[in-house]
């Protein structure tokens, strides 16, 4: 049985990434760039979590402790490259974005296909 696209919560995740995205671009706050490959991990991190979210809610599968376990080791692991790159003199976080990049497209053709 398809779930009606406009039932349930499917647009709370992504009406509050659009906020997040709008409230961010109107404030003045920079990054130091110390911490811009963090702000950039963290943030593919947040995106590949809240699509996969709309993702799973399409598909009539999201559980609530998946998409918070799933944001919380994602962001995590992502730092924890960044961190040991950093340490180490070698650009790990490229790895972190490398995979984020690709399930954010990946998870993104299959909502596309969902309307379509």
């Amino acid at each position: 049985m398809r779930r009606d696209l406009r039932s349930g919560m499917v647009w709370l995740p992504a009406l509050g990434l659009l906020a997040g995205l709008l409230v961010g671009s109107m404030l003045s706050l920079s990054v130091p760039i110390e911490y811009s490959r963090y702000a950039a991990v963290g943030i593919l991190a947040a995106m590949d979590s809240v699509l996969g979210a709309v993702r799973a809610e399409l598909e009539g599968t999201y559980r609530s402790r998946v998409f918070l376990s799933g944001f919380i080791t994602n962001a995590l692991l992502a730092a924890l490259l960044t961190y040991l790159g950093d340490r180490l003199g070698v650009e790990l976080h490229l790895a972190a974005i490398v995979a984020f990049g690709v399930r954010l497209f990946n998870n993104l053709a299959i909502i596309r296909r969902r309307f379509l």
